[in-house]
């Protein structure tokens, strides 16, 4: 099974996290921060992926260690759960509407880090959720991942409905592009390596 557990303390934050590629969509999430709970439990809902997320961080300053530090902590059991990569899809694109919302997200497992983000239009915040941590996070996650993503915000009106279209995408998105391909012999490249 597909799965890795990281431990990550600093002086902002301790992390203990779980995850698994080739799980159901169980999650235990806390992090202190309510919306962002509920953003991961979608990810995991629609990614079919299991998740545990402990995290007391330093949220008397702000979130944004708490969001930034499990970017990285789940980028990083990510690419360790992923393994040699040998048989993955790789690539995925994605479109989720969310109500009035639409978002593409775009993914390459290429043991590259890169990370497009076209999202206009968020309110400040959704509850006392700063959305200016959303791109944070996945470029936490993007580059302990190693991995290239790209985020467009096609449109919308509502901040929580715009900002849960881009995290069920990105779910879905991760799900099809680990997913296992019989006829893919090897690691999908012509270099053989990932």
């Amino acid at each position: 099974m597909r799965k890795a557990s990281v431990s990550r303390k600093t002086g902002e934050t301790a992390i203990d996290l779980e995850f698994t590629i080739d799980g159901t969509g169980k999650s235990t999430i806390d992090t202190g921060v309510g919306f962002f709970n509920h953003m991961l439990t979608l990810m995991s809902k629609h990614g079919l992926f299991d998740l545990n997320v402990t995290c007391n961080g330093d949220l008397d300053v702000d979130q944004h260690h708490t969001v930034e530090d499990i970017g990285i902590a789940l980028g990083q059991a990510f690419h360790e759960a992923l393994g040699n990569k040998e048989g993955i899809t790789r690539y995925a694109t994605v479109t989720t509407p969310m109500d009035e919302s639409l978002s593409t997200i775009s993914v390459d497992i290429s043991g590259r880090s890169y990370f497009v983000y076209h999202v206009e239009g968020l309110k400040d915040k959704v509850g006392d959720f700063d959305t200016e941590l959303v791109g944070e996070f996945f470029q936490a996650f993007v580059s302990n991942a190693k991995i290239n993503l790209h985020i467009n915000l096609a449109y919308g009106t509502n901040t929580h409905h715009m900002i849960e279209s881009i995290f069920k995408g990105f779910g879905r998105c991760l799900d099809q592009a680990t997913l296992k391909n019989p006829r893919i012999q090897g690691v999908p490249s012509t270099k053989g390596s990932l």
